[in-house]
């Protein structure tokens, strides 16, 4: 893949004077903002219903749930349970994050049925795998077993009435004799089954340029990870708006990647405490962004 770091990280005068201008808002795209959940992964487990009141006062309507297990359900919480409180706040978990190694590895049905019958309580329209153990991609070969897997999941979900997305990390933009584990994935899997939730944020850490990916692969990416990079520390988050990557000229694009939802998420690295730096993520999103 074509590297065009110094496209995505560029000046914050250039940046701002983008901002500024009201030509950038655009129609298509629903005007909901969402949190992956797994940004309060110190706060959620504690205590479900005031962090996720928080969150909706926050600024947030949709979620993206993660840490879903057979046994521990959502945080100790039953999907119906869950879904009781996301509509008490007005919340809509429009995907959600389950780990469905054992599936990736050897087949193993049980995690992705279980999986599915949460997302469907949730009312969810995406099921999205987050994560493959190192172990299981260290080739191409690899991430052709993978494709074939993620092309037999996306089967089983529409099936079941959601659909598929696969979520991205920075190792998959590694090269193999000339070809990415990405490309694979891109390439080897069902357009109709298979979808994409790129996380802008490793694209841009691994030093490729998103807006490349929609152009070679247009309306494949229905949801986006929006996750700033600090300016000096690149292997740490910020507040978005207050690091180097271009949103705004991603954004224009929106419609050339097919984006119909994306969440706001930040890992690490916040400036005051968790529930101030997503306000000032939300706030940033709807008054210069969309």
């Amino acid at each position: 893949m074509i590297t065009r770091r110094n496209f995505i990280i560029n000046t914050s005068l250039a940046a701002t004077a983008v901002l500024a201008s009201p030509s950038f808002a655009f129609n298509r795209i629903k005007k909901e903002i969402g949190l992956q959940l797994y940004t309060l992964r110190d706060q959620l487990p504690a205590n479900v219903k005031t962090t996720l009141e928080k969150v909706a006062l926050s600024g947030y309507t949709n979620v993206e749930t993660y840490g879903f297990s057979i046994k521990d359900q959502f945080w100790g919480l039953s999907p119906k349970d869950l879904k009781k409180i996301l509509d008490k706040n007005d919340l809509k978990a429009v995907s959600g994050h389950y780990n469905l190694g054992s599936f990736l590895i050897d087949g193993n049905t049980t995690e992705l049925v279980a999986a599915i019958e949460a997302a469907k309580i949730l009312k969810s329209e995406f099921l999205t795998i987050p994560w493959v153990d190192e172990l299981y991609r260290k080739e191409i070969n690899d991430y052709k077993k993978i494709a074939l897997r993620l092309n037999e999941a996306g089967k089983m979900c529409n099936d079941a009435g959601l659909k598929l997305a696969y979520h991205n990390h920075a190792f998959e933009f590694e090269n193999h004799n000339g070809v990415t584990g990405y490309e694979i994935l891109l390439n080897e899997t069902d357009k109709d089954l298979v979808y994409f939730e790129l996380d802008l944020y490793w694209v841009v850490h691994s030093g490729n340029d998103p807006v490349k990916l929609f152009k070679d692969n247009p309306e494949r990416f229905k949801m986006w990870h929006v996750k700033d990079m600090d300016k000096v520390n690149h292997d740490l988050n910020t507040e978005i708006g207050s690091g180097p990557i271009d949103f705004v000229t991603i954004f224009k694009e929106a419609k050339l990647a097919g984006m119909n939802y994306f969440f706001v998420e930040q890992e690490n690295n916040f400036a005051g405490g968790v529930f101030d730096s997503i306000k000032t993520s939300c706030e940033f999103i709807s008054k210069k962004i969309i």
